[in-house]
């Protein structure tokens, strides 16, 4: 499996998430978005309620009665109730090794311009290496993605 990489570098972290959430849900999937804290979780929780009059993605936080029927998760914790198969890794979260099994598609999402957060997905990217699995590094270049890495 690849590990994804992306640094933001013009798009905003809300943005991201949401064109990911889109595209999980359009092939019939589920996501679980695995953040650090609370206050960023409920800033995307308003965005994806809010970022788009024709659009709706539906999602909650976790806590909720609702969890498993959810398709688009947020939480800090490493439970997946949803059963997602697509995890996003935001402001700094981090993951294991030993979890990657249980999903078909793991993505680390971090600031470009942020120095705690580039040095923590070099150290996640490292780990990755220890592994079996594909890290693929991804930066944004005119508005588009671009693989600009992957580790053999």
């Amino acid at each position: 499996m690849d590990i994804l990489f992306y640094r933001l570098d013009g798009s905003t972290l809300e943005a991201t998430v949401t064109t990911f959430a889109e595209r999980t849900l359009a092939r019939g999937g589920r996501v679980v978005v695995r953040g650090t804290g609370a206050a960023r979780l409920d800033m995307l929780d308003a965005h994806l309620w809010t970022y788009r009059d024709d659009a709706f993605l539906p999602h909650a936080q976790a806590g909720s009665d609702h969890d498993a029927d959810q398709p688009v998760l947020l939480t800090t914790s490493t439970e997946t109730p949803n059963a997602a198969k697509t995890l996003l890794l935001v402001d700094g979260a981090r993951f294991d090794p030993s979890e990657m099994p249980r999903f078909e598609r793991v993505a680390l999402i971090f600031d470009g311009s942020d120095e705690e957060a580039t040095a923590l997905a070099r150290d996640d990217w490292r780990q990755v290496m220890q592994t079996d699995h594909t890290a693929v590094f991804w930066a944004e270049e005119g508005g588009r993605w671009i693989e600009k890495a992957r580790s053999s």
